[in-house]
């Protein structure tokens, strides 16, 4: 049965290859960092998702993040087909684009004014745009390890000395459109202090994720946020916290409501689409004026605000806001991270984990990750014995080590604890 599931699968990645750059749609889908061959998934319910021939995985990447509700969750999907019946898309205003904006600042107090588009690249590409266009400045500042998009002036990587301007970290990317990008490490703060020292009149913005999820969990500390809020105010720099997998997943209000932050523009996706292409930027009044149609910063998309996107993302935060939602999110995420570290324990594999809200973090390493040195400081190969182990075992996370993992309100206490059975198994191999 094994074979017949391993030939499917090949099968159909060796046809996608054919007409599909790398057989897949985004790179990380490909299984590139892991090896072997990725599994086409048919559908998904709940905490499960099933591959084409049948055999169900219980799934700890839920879409990357926005799968907060479960899989197919029956409210949502109710919400979609009676959106759909009005039509797919119109290219004009509805009342739910009103609707959904109303509720995300009602969530978010920082947010003052938002726009709907239909990505989270589109928000970040935007959000730094705007920043440009408020401060009439071109600097920005990026820390490494945090992804924001495939924008070019995004795509950087860090430069060969301290704040040096980062280096095109794509083929096709210009160097003259990442010269204006400084690249800094995660979590340091003598860093920024130096960059704002020596380009504080020229930077028109600072962009993070909050809890980084791309270089797996990273969490920042607090004096790493004060500083942040404290420099940017001080200078009259855009901070923006990039919430598009932080927003409404590691807490109702987002990163900005554990830190007790009120950035200047929050971009959001994800879990505000409901597991539809829907994402926004937003955050202070002034600010969002200079968007055109009122401003001279320009941003446009036929797609923005489409109204079966929107249904599915006004469903989704309604179910997020019932009582107790989070906290059985958190308790859940809690005991999967916790119960995973024990089992390593249990058996001499050097490990740790840790978790916010519904996002967690596993790491193949004695503490967790500080930034993106310590990252890549951890076992990888540690991680991909683990990684196909439990995918053996039909136990579905997310194939990188450089990727955050996502609980959703429909895996249970006795699923997690199958897991960690499941993850028992795998350390007793590995052990060996």
């Amino acid at each position: 049965m094994k074979e017949l599931t391993m030939n499917r699968n090949e099968s159909l990645f060796n046809r996608a290859k054919a007409i599909i750059p790398g057989g897949v749609n985004s790179p990380v889908r490909a299984f590139g960092s892991v090896g072997g061959v990725p599994r086409f998934i048919k559908k998904a319910e709940g905490a499960y998702v099933w591959d084409e021939n049948g055999t169900r995985y219980t799934d700890y990447v839920g879409s990357w993040g926005p799968a907060i509700v479960g899989h197919a969750h029956p409210e949502v999907i109710e919400a979609v087909r009676e959106a759909a019946l009005g039509g797919l898309s119109f290219g004009a205003p509805t009342e739910g684009e009103i609707v959904i904006a109303e509720e995300i600042a009602k969530i978010m107090p920082s947010v003052e004014q938002l726009r709907l588009v239909s990505s989270g690249t589109e928000a970040t590409m935007t959000a730094i745009r705007l920043a440009r266009g408020f401060t009439g400045r071109d600097k920005i500042i990026k820390f490494e390890g945090c992804y924001h998009g495939h924008s070019d002036s995004l795509l950087v990587k860090a430069g060969s000395g301290l704040l040096t301007f980062g280096n095109p970290s794509s083929a096709g990317v210009p160097a003259d459109f990442t010269k204006h990008t400084l690249v800094l490490e995660y979590n340091n703060i003598a860093q920024l202090e130096e960059a704002f020292a020596q380009s504080g009149n020229d930077i028109a913005c600072v962009i993070l994720e909050p809890f980084v999820g791309n270089m797996n969990l990273v969490r920042p500390s607090e004096a790493f946020v004060k500083a942040l809020r404290e420099l940017t105010e001080k200078h009259g720099a855009v901070l923006i916290y990039d919430e598009v997998m932080t927003g409404f997943r590691v807490a109702l209000g987002g990163a900005q409501s554990l830190h007790g932050i009120k950035p200047d523009l929050t971009t959001m996706g994800k879990v505000i689409g409901g597991g539809m292409p829907l994402a926004a930027f937003g955050g202070r009044k002034d600010i969002m004026e200079c968007i055109s149609p009122l401003g001279g910063v320009y941003q446009a998309g036929t797609l923005s605000g489409n109204p079966i996107a929107v249904a599915a993302g006004l469903k989704t935060l309604e179910i997020i806001q019932r009582e107790g939602f989070y906290e059985n999110l958190t308790a859940l995420t809690q005991r999967l991270a916790n119960g995973i570290a024990d089992a390593a324990k249990a058996h001499g594999v050097e490990f740790t984990a840790d978790s916010v809200g519904g996002m967690f973090g596993l790491y193949f390493a004695n503490h967790a990750p500080q930034n993106y040195a310590d990252m890549a400081r951890s076992n990888i190969e540690g991680f991909k014995h683990f990684f196909h182990g439990m995918l053996d075992r039909n136990v579905a996370f997310g194939p990188s080590a450089y990727e955050a993992g996502f609980v959703s309100a429909a895996h249970t206490p006795e699923l997690i604890d199958e897991t960690i059975a499941a993850a028992h198994e795998v350390f007793k191999e590995m052990a060996k």
